[in-house]
């Protein structure tokens, strides 16, 4: 059902790249990330709020398919999958469908992108889930080639260049 891995390297980020920098390139390249996820997918949100019990809570990005009749939980985590990433997704879900879904919309589905994952760990962490929820890893922009690397200026060279304009702004 969940396609693994996906490959997010139409980002241009690195394999240091935080959650937040992957969220928002994503963004940025939302169209690419459409197509990348499959048909029938419609954008609904970033940080998505929602009020449960009092409290908000904020998921990454929500998507309803329109094939499947659904909404989608996307999840990004930049690290290794985590057991208790499939308990929060599991959350997710349920709220979702106790406070958006229609009566005629499909059982939400949950979709955690993690940098990397353990079969084993995963298979535990969602054996006993009875909630949809998918796990894929996703693949960013690998590390340049030493060839283009000598080409490029160095993150140093940027940032001066980047100190240079900033204070040239500040003096107009």
């Amino acid at each position: 059902m969940v396609k693994s891995p996906y490959i997010l390297d139409f980002l241009g980020i690195t394999e240091g790249a935080l959650e937040r920098d992957i969220e928002n390139a994503l963004m940025q390249h939302m169209q690419k990330f459409l197509v990348e996820l499959g048909a029938g997918f419609a954008f609904m949100g970033r940080q998505y709020h929602l009020e449960v019990g009092g409290e908000d809570f904020y998921m990454d990005m929500l998507f309803y398919n329109v094939k499947l009749r659904c909404f989608v939980i996307v999840e990004l985590k930049s690290d290794k999958f985590k057991p208790e990433y499939a308990g929060k997704m599991s959350f997710y879900l349920a709220a979702v469908d106790d406070l958006l879904k229609n009566a005629t919309d499909n059982p939400s589905i949950g979709i955690i992108l993690c940098k990397t994952k353990n079969e084993v760990v995963t298979e535990y962490a969602l054996r006993e889930m009875n909630k949809a929820i998918g796990l894929s890893e996703y693949k960013l922009t690998e590390y340049l080639p030493e060839n283009i690397k000598q080409v490029l200026p160095t993150i140093e060279e940027l940032e001066e260049e980047l100190k240079k304009k900033s204070d040239a702004l500040e003096k107009d």
